[in-house]
């Protein structure tokens, strides 16, 4: 059962700090269990904030604010209240990390006057790892009423990290760059223990941003974002200061405004901070929804599990009909629930013979997920089913055929910018979606903020340099096992990340004897099943791989579970080795995987990483318990029953 609610915070323990300062007012907001101290104060007009944790200093004092396009709320305040109270949640939501969640925050009001009206509120939650805010924006009196619509022009919402700080961050793309002109895609090489400093290529960082303070680590994001608002990115503005940034002029083919329009009362996105000592609040934080609500409730009892998909292996000339129903007898035989066709299936199989592969797939226990292009006239990818997606009318047509045929879920791809106008589109889609029953992917697209909460037939999202660079060239899988330690800490910690891996193939290709090569071992291939979390996988593997594969490999991802109830860090490095632990109701599946010269070990019931001990199995299994042990150079997966 959920529960919310918000009530004052009353006793000696909790005491509201209210003192002038430099003719500033300042307020301070403690986490439940006081470690975590957020200061928020008006000093010169202007309102800002500061993060502690204990006393060490994670954000320094940052600014806050928005400039409209009918009053800069930026300077001239006056920080008039900050109501204090605790927010409390508790919900389940099988399609992420963890299945129950219970939230405890302290929330804070903080209410700015401008000319002697109220012109914002920030509102501020915080958990003991988890700092959010967001701003709600009221009308301004003019004359002959009140400004009821109005749009925001920049945010002056900043992050100033401690001097010696280091950086895990991923470029923005430019505009109209890359295949096809759809970038920006969120498919970039992150830099790692970079100096702060730099802006990217130019156009500052997706989200998420990891940091590396000398104290400890520091995740930034943001969630909640809708067709009512822009999907941001993250700008250096020199040296350790960093801000939010809108969208860039080019996207989407210049179609459209950066700045979003609103109607007021208003409330933005929340700008979420996680903070700890260690990497185990990035990992494990369920942020990204703990601040949302569902926008519509579910149209029929969504099922989640394991697919395959031909494309990663045989590209393009893959998607005819003999060869998904080659996929579709694959996935029986592991026991999937269903086979992704991908791009061109409209024009290489065409509408009649696929409604004979869904007939087909059914007898089989098996159901489709189907391609489709976002386009639209933002890019020229050429791709097939065309059309079909960016208009109301089409997109629902569309869809009621997908139901009448039992069509499981669509795959939308290309998309390409973070206007109000995409946001909008991703949320049509996802509506209209749910309207007939049908589970959604998106790709060579923005990061999910919150999605899986908001929208319940969301599934996952790629933004993230996927599989498909593993096919395309050597040097992906080169770099496969670092790419690998660095998802875990960053992109998936906010979001459920398609991302089409663990293949058992030696080579990405039909015969199995040409293409690029594989370096991970068939261990790495599992532990990436574990590590890399959506709700469903659609796994690179090949129906060869039931006569080439080693038995156990193969066995082991027919059992693996996609939903997970409970996920714990054990310990890592971002780029250099990972480790973490999700349990599946009474099964743990530990999973680790490293990059460099360091090997994987399992000693006397303890894995080892080189010469350090880092887990004694009894922290997670029962002693009755033997656990299931696959282990090699690279990479370890440790299966048993919970404690």
């Amino acid at each position: 059962m959920k529960k919310i609610s918000i009530r004052l915070l009353i006793g000696l323990s909790l005491v509201i700090c209210y003192f002038p300062v430099s003719n500033a007012t300042t307020h301070t907001i403690a986490s439940p269990d006081g470690k975590v101290v957020v200061t928020v104060s008006d000093d010169g007009g202007s309102a800002k904030y500061q993060v502690n944790l204990g006393d060490k200093i994670f954000i320094r004092e940052s600014p806050l604010g928005l400039k409209l396009n009918f009053d800069d709320l930026t300077k001239g305040l006056t920080m008039k209240s900050c109501d204090m109270g605790k927010f409390e949640d508790d919900y389940f939501l099988k399609t992420t990390k963890q299945s129950h969640i219970t939230v405890n925050a302290t929330e804070a009001v903080c209410h700015f006057e401008k000319d002697g009206r109220r012109a914002m509120d920030v509102i501020f939650r915080v958990t003991n790892r988890d700092i959010a805010y967001r701003y709600k924006i009221f009308p301004k009196k003019v004359r002959g009423g009140e400004t009821l619509a109005g749009v925001v022009e920049s945010e002056a919402s900043g992050f100033v990290l401690p001097e010696g700080t280091t950086t895990f961050l991923c470029p923005q793309m430019m505009p109209m760059t890359g295949f096809a002109r759809t970038a920006p895609s969120y498919e970039t090489a992150y830099s790692l223990d970079d100096e702060m400093g730099k802006n990217g290529w130019g156009a500052g960082y997706t989200f998420p941003c990891l940091f590396k303070t000398p104290s400890g680590w520091v995740l930034i994001s943001e969630t909640g974002t809708d067709g009512n608002y822009v999907g941001c990115r993250l700008l250096n503005e020199g040296g350790a200061s960093y801000r939010i940034g809108f969208p860039q002029p080019g996207d989407m083919n210049g179609i459209g405004s950066v700045t979003p329009a609103v109607s007021l009362p208003a409330a933005t996105p929340w700008r979420t901070i996680t903070i700890g000592e260690t990497l185990a609040p990035i990992v494990e934080t369920t942020i990204a929804n703990d601040l949302v609500t569902p926008k519509y409730k579910v149209s029929k009892e969504y099922t989640y599990g394991k697919g395959s998909w031909s494309w990663i292996i045989g590209m393009d000339p893959s998607c005819n009909f003999d060869e998904q129903k080659r996929y579709i007898d694959f996935s029986a035989a592991m026991g999937f629930r269903s086979v992704l066709v991908d791009a061109l299936w409209d024009t290489q199989i065409g509408y009649e013979k696929m409604e004979e592969l869904a007939r087909y797939g059914k007898t089989k226990g098996v159901g489709l997920f189907l391609w489709y292009n976002s386009n639209g006239n933002w890019n020229d990818a050429p791709q097939g089913p065309r059309g079909k997606m960016d208009k109301s009318a089409p997109r629902r047509k569309e869809m009621a055929w997908m139901q009448k045929n039992g069509i499981l879920g669509i795959k939308v791809d290309f998309f390409g910018g973070d206007k109000q106008a995409m946001m909008q589109l991703y949320e049509d889609i996802l509506t209209d979606a749910n309207d007939f029953g049908i589970q959604v992917i998106f790709h060579g697209c923005t990061l999910p903020r919150g999605w899986e909460r908001m929208y319940p037939n969301f599934v996952a999202a790629e933004a993230v340099l996927a599989s498909e660079n593993l096919h395309f060239g050597q040097g992906a899988c080169d770099a496969e096992a670092q790419n690998a330690c660095i998802h875990p800490f960053i992109r998936n910690t906010v979001g459920s990340m398609d991302f089409g891996g663990s293949a058992l193939n030696k080579h990405y290709n039909k015969d199995n004897e040409h293409g690029t090569t594989r370096k991970t071992s068939d261990v790495f291939a599992l532990a990436t099943a574990v590590l890399f979390q959506s709700s469903v996988q659609h796994f690179a593997l090949a129906p060869n791989n039931l006569e080439d594969a080693p038995e156990w490999a193969v066995r082991f991802m027919k059992d693996v579970p996609t939903l997970w109830d409970e996920t714990r860090f054990i310990d890592g490095y971002p780029g250099k080795y990972c480790i973490m632990a999700r349990r599946s109701g009474d099964k743990w599946y530990v999973a680790g995987v490293t990059s460099d010269a360091t090997p994987m070990k399992y000693l006397s019931g303890k894995l080892k990483v080189g010469k350090n001990p880092v887990l004694k199995l009894d922290s997670f299994f029962d002693k009755g318990t033997k656990p299931a042990v696959f282990i090699d150079s690279d990479a370890i997966v440790i299966v048993g029953d919970a404690k």
